[in-house]
């Protein structure tokens, strides 16, 4: 009965295995749903509708064969739309019935000039939420939400790769196969165990037997007096046999050899028969060693995971809210590349790269200190923009353009470099982000409450009645502060560091001129200041307690006159020693009767409190460069 119980346990062994197998082989299904993206008239420019990339559930796989520069990138719907809507380019889409695409040629709205189809390299565009390149065949694995689309092109000339398709991941789990091959090993375990005991079983039952006792012989009558002699006689075969004397020498007298043999024998065959026991014991471990070797977390089940509770959002998404203008990656992705290409323009003093990636104020001061540096080696440039870290990250929500942006940035962990903040804007689709205001932040300021970068802020209207100062008055207003000190009627708007600043500049105005007295020049010159509005627009990004950061930009202007017409205001005095480097540099005269103007922009941002607050406007950061100087005609 126990050869009976181990073939049933060999069975049920082979037939869970098997099972277990079969599900990791033979009835395993496809790892993934491929649909491949055809198109029949072949464009500098293709894109793949966000339904099609969403029509499987899981991360797509989009794989594209072709010659040449390979160029995939992610961006809103939306956005994509705008690029290309002066181009010609394929649109693939998702047919109403869900199963295949098709290709739908759009016509170019615009023409180059020359009446051709318009054509515009996409690699490096700042409107990508991500950006992939490669040569002749490229892979990417993108997890696309909803509302975003992904542009197939090459450098723009050369037509889109034709040779595409998108794979989705199918679920392959079998959460039984892996239990079903470890209770196959139990059985497979279970049957080697009994087929053993059966055999063992078996020899003892086939063993040796002891033959029985041979015919008695006949017992005759035994005579009284014998028997009493047999009687008297000592029991001689009941005493113990004496043990053997040792010899003369003391020797023990050698043992019978053939019993001591034997007791070894037997014991060899004992330990023998352990040894097979747990001999046969190994292949049923090693079987089942071998189907679980390799075997993935998919062969097992899993417990139902819980869902993971989100954070309750503290700021509430308004009806018809619109799209923040950028990701937190893509700003990364934007701020790394300003910060090459600024590091490269100042390494170089290249006016035209700088031009790529700055307007405005922060323009100007890059040109001057450039024509500057190229005459006096040790001049400064201004900061340079990191890329190590952007701390805060406030997007206009807002999905036309213009777009803007604010940034605070740090300097990776260096705390004695003061952070920049900094706003920049994109003017059109077709365009890449530029700074147009940066500056250091105060040591003590502090941030308002912003929304986060998820959601994106409002930029405030210049005139908006809903501040304490209109946005377009603010910079007027610190102007007549810094000229007119305490007797400003704005003073009392300002908070402390902001008057502490205008405070450095009137300082910095009596240092000249006291330098001015020194050299007894001041008999034949007349030097006066002035501060002004300067020529960018003011940016108002709202914050969350209905105020606004603010960057504004004012000019200092200096401008030194000959009192006679014998005097002139000279750069190079009559030794040849140049006394005043960034006006020689800038204009390239030694002399002038009439005189300079030297302009040195202060880009500031402010903390404005909404109307009706008791809180004062507070200076956030500062930044003060030489923009120009120019002869007076």
């Amino acid at each position: 009965m126990r050869f009976v119980w181990a073939v049933l346990a060999f069975v049920l062994a082979a037939v869970l295995i098997g099972t277990g197998i079969a599900q990791r082989t033979i009835f395993l299904g496809p790892k993934d749903v491929t649909a491949e993206l055809s198109v029949k008239s072949p464009q500098a420019y293709t894109v793949i509708d966000s339904a099609v990339l969403r029509a499987h559930p899981g991360e797509q796989t989009l794989v594209a064969h072709g010659d040449g520069t390979i160029f995939v990138a992610q961006a809103r719907t939306a956005d994509l739309e705008a690029w290309l809507s002066d181009m010609s380019y394929n649109r693939i889409t998702l047919a109403k019935d869900g199963t295949t695409t098709t290709a739908k040629l759009v016509e170019p709205t615009a023409k180059s000039e020359a009446g051709t189809d318009m054509q515009r390299d996409p690699a490096g565009s700042d409107l990508w939420l991500d950006s992939f390149a490669d040569k002749n065949s490229l892979v990417d694995r993108m997890q696309v939400p909803e509302g975003v689309s992904v542009l197939l092109a090459s450098d723009g000339k050369a037509e889109a790769p034709s040779d595409v398709a998108l794979k989705w991941p199918l679920d392959t789990a079998t959460p039984w196969a892996g239990p079903l091959m470890v209770a196959g090993g139990v059985f497979l375990l279970l049957g080697l165990v009994l087929y053993v005991l059966a055999i063992r079983h078996s020899r003892r039952g086939r063993g040796p037997r002891r033959k029985a006792p041979p015919p008695l012989p006949v017992t005759e009558p035994i005579d009284v007096a014998d028997r009493a002699a047999i009687d008297s006689a000592p029991d001689v075969a009941a005493a113990p046999a004496p043990a053997p004397a040792p010899d003369a020498a003391g020797a023990q007298p050698e043992t019978d050899p053939a019993s001591s043999q034997d007791g070894a024998v037997r014991e060899r065959r004992a330990t023998g028969s352990k040894r097979r026991r747990a001999l046969l014991l190994i292949p049923a471990v090693g079987v089942t060693a071998a189907l679980l070797s390799g075997c993935t977390p998919d062969i097992w089940p899993h417990p139902a995971a819980s869902p993971t509770p989100t954070p309750t959002e503290t700021q509430a998404v308004e009806a018809g809210q619109q799209a923040p203008a950028v990701t937190e990656a893509q700003a990364a992705r934007i701020l790394e590349s300003i910060s090459g290409t600024l590091a490269d323009a100042d390494k170089n003093l290249d006016v035209a790269k700088a031009e790529t990636r700055l307007e405005g104020s922060a323009l100007e001061a890059r040109k001057t200190a450039y024509a500057v540096r190229k005459s006096v080696a040790d001049f400064a440039l201004p900061a340079t923009i990191p890329a190590d870290k952007v701390k805060i990250l406030v997007p206009q929500a807002y999905d036309s353009w213009p777009r803007t942006v604010l940034m605070l940035v740090e300097h990776g962990s260096n705390e004695k470099v003061a952070p920049l903040i900094m706003t920049m804007t994109q003017p059109d689709p077709w365009s890449n982000y530029k700074i147009s205001d940066v500056a250091e932040m105060q040591a003590s300021a502090k941030l308002p409450n912003m929304a986060p970068a998820w959601l994106g802020a409002k930029l405030t209207p210049p005139d908006s009645p809903f501040l304490v100062v209109a946005p377009d008055e603010l910079a007027s207003e610190f102007a007549n502060v810094i000229d007119q000190g305490d007797k400003s009627e704005f003073y009392d708007k300002f908070d402390k560091s902001a008057l502490a600043f205008a405070k450095s500049v009137q300082d910095s105005r009596a240092t000249v001129l006291q330098a001015l007295k020194d050299k007894s020049a001041d008999t034949t010159s007349s030097l006066s200041f002035a501060a002004s509005v300067g020529a960018g627009k003011p940016i108002s990004m709202s914050s969350i307690d209905s105020g606004a950061i603010v960057a504004v930009t004012v000019d200092d202007s200096q401008t030194i006159k000959p009192t006679s017409a014998d005097a002139s205001i000279k750069n190079v005095d009559t030794n040849g020693t140049v006394v005043n480097a960034p006006a020689k540099a800038l204009t390239g005269v030694d002399e002038s009767k009439t005189g300079f103007v030297s302009v040195y922009g202060m880009q500031l941002f402010f903390a404005v409190p909404a109307q009706g607050s008791d809180a004062k406007i507070t200076l956030l950061a500062a930044s003060q460069q030489l923009q120009s100087v120019t002869e007076i005609k």
